[in-house]
């Protein structure tokens, strides 16, 4: 079965992206290009959250080659224009079943909305988190409140030059 790992940058208190999307305060390095190179050689699928994709359709405009790419929402009706990437109304649903699939592991990336519903239903089996130097005071939050406690062991952390702790968890049963 496939794994499903969830997560991303954020800062130290909580954000993924500041008020009005902003994520400026991302500090990248060749160490963390490492680190993404590595991981990306272990995925085939990747799955966002309609805001997620929204920022990211603002930076970089498009998806990587050869990854199969999914937006879930419950407000939209069509991807303009994004004839390779799919959307799912329901990330619950489309996680079980892609788990259930033949290929390589799953990285979801999103916020607070998809991570809670994939935590909550047992679906997350790693998280993955590069925590940046900033503290932003407000923005979009990683998490939020969820319904039950999510227990996690330490597979690595490695401090990084720029500040940055790149943390590696497995969600315990």
């Amino acid at each position: 079965m496939r794994n499903v790992i969830f997560g991303g940058a954020n800062t130290l208190d909580n954000y993924i992206a500041g008020k009005n999307d902003s994520i400026d305060w991302i500090l990248h390095t060749g160490e963390v290009n490492d680190i993404m190179r590595d991981y990306w050689k272990r995925i085939d699928t990747v799955i966002v959250g309609r805001r997620t994709w929204e920022i990211a359709m603002k930076g970089s405009g498009g998806g990587s080659k050869g990854i199969k790419s999914y937006v879930c929402s419950r407000t939209l009706k069509k991807l303009p224009g994004k004839k390779k990437i799919e959307l799912a109304s329901d990330a619950v649903s489309l996680v079980k079943r892609l788990k259930s699939e033949e290929g390589k592991d799953i990285t979801v990336m999103g916020g607070s909305e998809i991570g809670k519903s994939l935590f909550e239903a047992g679906l997350i089996d790693e998280f993955g988190v590069n925590i940046h130097p900033v503290l932003l005071g407000s923005g979009i939050p990683l998490f939020t409140e969820m319904d039950r406690r999510i227990d996690l062991e330490l597979v690595e952390c490695r401090q990084l030059k720029n500040g940055c702790v790149f943390l590696n968890y497995r969600v315990l049963p």
